[in-house]
């Protein structure tokens, strides 16, 4: 049977939880990909921040085919040289002493929560109250769309799990008016990425930091979007000199395959003991050879020193781009995660943007409802990319305000 899927075929046979674009991409390298008409695409959201290093590095095909060869999953019933050699280098530069693997953001978000509400039950069995924030996003699971503080994911799905309640994000004020002694956790996006790019000024979280010493909650710094060298910093924590006590990691530590981590402590993981948590796909082999090629790359100087004049060159395009077309209210971000706010008479055409910057052959990625356009492409991308990006965005903004 010669089948070759076309778009109305996933409409057909698939879960209706997405709604992909018309064409379907079937190859890439770098910073582009190609249809299957063989119409070129420059990638502004490399998978949502997660393709960093671009669509078929060599190195991780290099690596994937060697360890395609040795051995795939055994279970965690075994342990394997690339998880402890993966856990060795994120242990080496960072605050962590402990790593667990597992295979998403949403996962790794559920093993911080469950892990800071064992902790806190050894303190005081009351103390499960979890603080998050208004338009934060952790996940789809039902405890991860529980704590993210956009509505819209968890209406319909009650009764939800009881203890969570959300704060009002960069404003230090509401935490002092929610936080207590029966405070397990607080955790936070330091950008929130799929509430609108939102960034956690110095302030806010060194007031978070205090308050969770002073009533003896951990702080959970979600970093699946923003880690990884995004921000021009191997985890955004190291912009704040602030040391979160949990973080999670997920997306690019996999340079496209599915793994995901949580980082912590020895005082606090020393909680856990066998049994308590697992994962059947966590920390499997072939996962972590990948992370290890992935998280060797990402962190070297050659990637982080280059984040900045990449963003630089973005910034500058967007704003000649406003220049001309006066449409965009903000514009913000750290290195390569940029939010461009729509002003508000232009809101409803932001889903026409999407589609249309697809039509013109650049992949953008919408965030905050319908009002920010997010960029986030691989790390890798060179100038000349962006460049040309920039020009078939602004043609398709041409299109859209003609029509």
């Amino acid at each position: 049977m010669n089948f070759i899927p076309q778009r109305e075929d996933f409409d057909r046979y698939i879960l209706h939880t997405y709604y992909p674009q018309y064409a379907i991409p079937i190859k890439g390298y770098g910073s582009i990909l190609w249809d299957q008409h063989g119409k070129e695409y420059i990638d502004f959201s490399s998978g949502i921040a997660v393709n960093s290093l671009g669509h078929c590095n060599p190195a991780l095909i290099s690596i994937l085919k060697n360890q395609s060869n040795k051995i795939w999953h055994i279970s965690n019933v075994y342990t394997n040289e690339p998880a402890i050699q993966l856990a060795n280098k994120i242990i080496y530069n960072t605050f962590a002493d402990k790593v667990f693997f597992c295979s998403s953001g949403a996962e790794a978000n559920e093993a911080a929560i469950k892990l800071a509400r064992r902790y806190a039950n050894n303190i005081n069995k009351k103390k499960y109250q979890i603080i998050s924030f208004i338009k934060s996003f952790h996940g789809r699971t039902f405890l991860t769309m529980s704590i993210g503080g956009q509505k819209k994911y968890s209406n319909g799905f009650g009764p939800l799990p009881n203890g969570i309640i959300h704060a009002e994000f960069n404003n230090l004020e509401s935490i002092y008016q929610l936080i207590n002694n029966n405070t397990c956790a607080v955790i936070l996006e330091p950008i929130q990425g799929e509430g609108g790019v939102i960034t956690a000024n110095n302030d806010f979280l060194n007031g978070i930091r205090k308050l969770c010493d002073a009533y003896n909650a951990l702080l959970i710094f979600d970093e699946v979007q923003c880690g990884m060298g995004r921000t021009g910093k191997l985890y955004s924590y190291m912009h704040y000199n602030i040391i979160p006590d949990i973080l999670t990691s997920a997306k690019a530590i996999g340079g496209g395959f599915p793994l995901a981590a949580m980082l912590t402590t020895n005082n606090i993981a020393d909680i856990f003991i066998v049994g308590n948590h697992g994962s059947t796909y966590g920390g499997n082999p072939l996962a972590c050879a990948l992370g290890n090629t992935s998280f060797e790359i990402i962190s070297s100087i050659e990637i982080i020193s280059c984040i900045q004049n990449l963003n630089d060159f973005f910034l500058q395009c967007i704003n000649e781009i406003n220049y001309e077309f006066n449409i965009f209210k903000d514009i913000r971000g750290i290195g390569l995660l940029i939010g461009v706010e729509i002003k508000e008479k232009y809101n409803k055409k932001v889903r026409n943007i999407i589609k249309e910057t697809f039509n013109q052959g650049v992949m953008v990625i919408v965030a905050g409802g319908n009002s920010v356009l997010r960029f986030t492409p691989p790390l890798i991308i060179k100038l000349e990319e962006i460049e040309e990006g920039m020009i078939r965005f602004c043609n398709a903004l041409n299109i859209i305000n003609y029509n």
